[in-house]
């Protein structure tokens, strides 16, 4: 008797195991999926971001109100622009601008008003009227040093400039930039000249 009930365990026994080895096999094989899966949606989701970084790298900001690039570098048009706190003329005054030509980035826009930086890091509201599209550049206004302006052939000194002296700038490279003014026409390095962003390029 006892023998039988032995024989029936293993039976029972052979068929729980039987039966057990496709519910393994079946949870083995979803974990891999699982992990497949995962895999996939990691490696999808830095595709994404890296791709989404690379479009905002390639295309600029447009302004709202003028469809032109944000931020973009003008100067000034007359030698007396009021910088106001806010886009309209119920806003105060913050300081007053006495120097035409003088550039500026513009970062912003509303209606017929643009933010603009200057030089120094200070930002303010002006009327879009005020402003020209006219690009010129100061010499390096942060260092002490004067700087030096190049003749046509890269090479050979012309002249050097002081800190702070606006130019008109002609052409850049991505390196040297085109720059002339009362007195002066030659080439600068790029990195000297704040009006240009590093390796912008226009003729």
């Amino acid at each position: 008797m006892t023998g039988q009930r032995q024989a029936s365990d293993q039976s029972i026994m052979s068929r729980i195991n039987a039966e057990s080895e496709p519910v393994s096999a079946a949870f083995s094989n979803a974990q891999e999926l699982f992990q497949k899966r995962r895999r996939g949606f990691f490696a999808a989701l830095v595709c994404a971001v890296f791709c989404a970084a690379h479009a905002g790298a390639q295309e600029p900001q447009k302004g709202p109100v003028s469809g032109l690039p944000l931020p973009r570098y003008v100067s000034l048009k007359s030698d007396r622009v009021n910088v106001r706190e806010g886009p309209s003329k119920e806003h105060p005054t913050l300081w007053i601008y006495e120097r035409a030509a003088l550039p500026v980035e513009i970062t912003a826009e509303f209606e017929t008003w643009r933010k603009i930086r200057d030089s120094e890091g200070a930002e303010g509201w002006v009327l879009h009227s005020l402003l020209s599209g006219r690009r010129t550049a100061l010499v390096a206004p942060w260092k002490k040093e004067p700087q030096l302006l190049l003749a046509a052939d890269h090479s050979t000194p012309a002249a050097k400039l002081g800190p702070g002296v606006i130019g008109n700038l002609r052409s850049c490279d991505g390196k040297w930039c085109r720059i002339a003014g009362k007195g002066f026409d030659g080439y600068m390095e790029q990195e000297n000249l704040w009006g240009v962003y590093p390796g912008e390029k226009f003729e």
